[in-house]
């Protein structure tokens, strides 16, 4: 579904991505591994087109769309929860789901409003707050929810769960798997590696700006040695 190829970004001076090779199959699940600093957000951040890659190429379905800016990888189908949430402080829960509403890019509208609701018990209760009036974990639920909202065949979580608390935590990761089950393909960052693995077929690690190390994810939980190597852990 999302090839990327020989992918090098820079942040001014510092090279950050190293010519970076990353494939993310259909209606699969993958994790994004690596301790702070090593470009794992950078990495989402020139896929998305948020920040320009210096060389290499972003493929999506066999088309090359490199370059392309972030609103029109949106509409190709790629959902994405920013780390940070980025949720609209000033909207209250329901418009902040609602704007967000679209068919997906082949048309299909199996994420509607009613449905985030039910994935979200917490947001029905919460509908007439404004954004910035909700817990960190209510906002990420809405954040996730208003990406859903676009009915995307890919979805993006940047530290999906960092900050909240364990109960919290736990439901986040009970609704990405209900999403993978969905045939909703995933790229998943979070600090905690075994729940990223346990949620993930396939995951990759970057040691500065470069993949450290790829496989199967059932396989590297199995492998504390490479983990301890590359995560520190």
């Amino acid at each position: 579904m999302l090839k990327i190829r020989s992918l090098n970004t820079y942040y001014g001076d510092s090279h950050i991505l190293h010519g970076v090779d990353l494939d993310i199959p259909e209606g699969k699940a993958v994790g994004l591994l690596g301790r702070n600093g090593m470009g794992k957000t950078t990495l989402i951040r020139s896929l998305m087109g948020f920040v320009p890659a210096a060389s290499g190429h972003v493929f999506w379905r066999g088309k090359d769309v490199t370059g392309y800016t972030p609103e029109r990888m949106a509409r190709l189908g790629i959902g994405y929860v920013p780390e940070g949430r980025g949720i609209f402080p000033n909207l209250s829960v329901r418009e902040n789901l609602l704007m967000s509403a679209r068919p997906g890019a082949t048309g299909r509208r199996d994420w509607t409003y009613q449905r985030v609701l039910e994935t979200f018990p917490r947001l029905t209760e919460r509908l007439d707050h404004g954004g910035q009036q909700l817990s960190g974990g209510e906002q990420q639920m809405l954040s996730i929810g208003r990406a859903l909202m676009t009915n995307p065949d890919l979805l993006i979580l940047d530290e999906a769960t960092e900050g909240l608390a364990p109960l919290i935590v736990q439901e986040i990761w009970r609704v990405i798997s209900q999403i993978s089950q969905t045939g909703i393909s995933t790229l998943i960052v979070d600090r905690n590696y075994q729940s990223v693995l346990r949620h993930t077929d396939v995951a990759v690690i970057l040691e500065k700006g470069e993949i450290a190390l790829t496989g199967e994810s059932t396989t590297l939980l199995n492998s504390p040695d490479k983990l301890s190597r590359y995560l520190g852990v």
